[in-house]
């Protein structure tokens, strides 16, 4: 993960040194939530390629899954909770049937979700109609998902706290689960610094938050579908 890290910080120089405002408090905020809808598909795909493969589908997927929500909301009067549990569905039925071409037929991946990617892309335009768009409410529950915001200092700082506990707890209790199987563990002085680490990124994000809105809804259901896929990944 070094050269990722060594990556953002480049980043963050070059693009603080063209515009003064990149690392304010109010661009911290709005690149956190911008991240999220990217975030999710990427934290998905990441399964498929630590098998080796590919799939190129997984925007166009996105994008049938966003549109089955905005017509049946918006156009059909569904209950917007209801609209967004279909959507799910519809993803998890498209992910299904590629998974049987590739699974069962022995298609490859890159052949099904090459085609997925053209098919769904397709699709998604013929739900839209001719407009290509449709105006989801801002108040309702996929708006508000965008932005709502913990508005308590409290908030952005408990989650802080809970993020490097939780870290720091989940590397030590792996270190000595590893010991008790005669296998290689990391040290506690390998595990203290990377939770010290952790604890100066995660303190400052929740300071730089609160300065503007505070804590955004959107980044906290990131960190939870990213927590739980990789508890998932790792049992």
């Amino acid at each position: 993960s070094i050269p990722v890290i060594i990556g953002l910080l480049i980043i963050c120089v070059v693009f603080q040194s063209l515009n003064s405002e990149f690392l304010s408090a109010k661009n911290i905020s709005d690149i956190a939530v911008a991240m999220v809808a990217t975030g999710m598909m990427a934290v998905g795909v990441i399964f498929v390629l630590l098998l080796g493969e590919i799939d190129l589908s997984v925007g166009s997927v996105s994008g049938v899954s966003g549109a089955v929500v905005a017509v049946l909301s918006v156009s059909h009067g569904m209950n917007e909770w209801l609209a967004i549990v279909v959507a799910i569905v519809s993803g998890a039925v498209i992910g299904a049937v590629h998974g049987f071409f590739f699974a069962r037929i022995g298609a490859p991946a890159f052949a099904v979700t090459l085609a997925g990617l053209l098919f769904w892309l397709g699709f998604m335009l013929q739900l839209l109609g001719d407009t290509g768009t449709i105006n989801l409410d801002s108040d309702g529950v996929v708006g508000n998902l965008t932005t709502y915001y913990f508005t308590d200092v409290a908030a952005s700082y408990g989650l802080a706290v809970l993020a490097v506990v939780a870290f720091f707890l989940s590397a030590f209790l792996d270190s000595r689960r590893r010991e008790a199987a005669g296998i290689p563990a990391r040290p506690v002085t390998d595990i203290v610094v990377r939770t010290v680490v952790l604890a100066v990124f995660a303190f400052a994000a929740a300071f730089m938050f609160n300065q503007h809105r505070g804590l955004p809804l959107a980044l906290v259901l990131f960190l939870v579908v990213l927590v739980g896929t990789d508890f998932l990944l790792r049992r």
